[in-house]
């Protein structure tokens, strides 16, 4: 088991909490939780070791894109960048319309 830890810098301040994805074969789930920092706390917790550039590159782009503040956690069991990225909008667009 990885763990991983990133913060960027953010603008836009996620309001509510949210939860999407499963713990399951090549998902995985994100609960993101508001926060007073200007900043994007992200943690992730993975079983597949040896990709952290590749989490970087995922988190990197989502976060130059949305410039959102929160605290994520992330939980994965074998996600492709793919379903990373999807995840991580669907998380955004939970916390900012339910």
């Amino acid at each position: 088991m990885e763990t991983l830890r990133y913060v960027y810098e953010g603008k836009r301040k996620i309001t509510k909490r949210a939860h999407i994805g499963v713990v399951a074969s090549g998902d995985l789930e994100i609960l993101v939780e508001p926060t007073e920092e200007t900043k994007a706390i992200v943690t992730i917790k993975t079983g597949s070791e040896g990709f952290k550039e590749v989490w970087e590159a995922v988190l990197e782009r989502f976060f130059i894109k949305n410039e959102v503040t929160g605290i994520f956690t992330i939980n994965d069991f074998g996600a492709t960048p793919g379903v990373v990225g999807l995840r991580l909008a669907q998380v955004l667009e939970v916390s900012e319309h339910e």
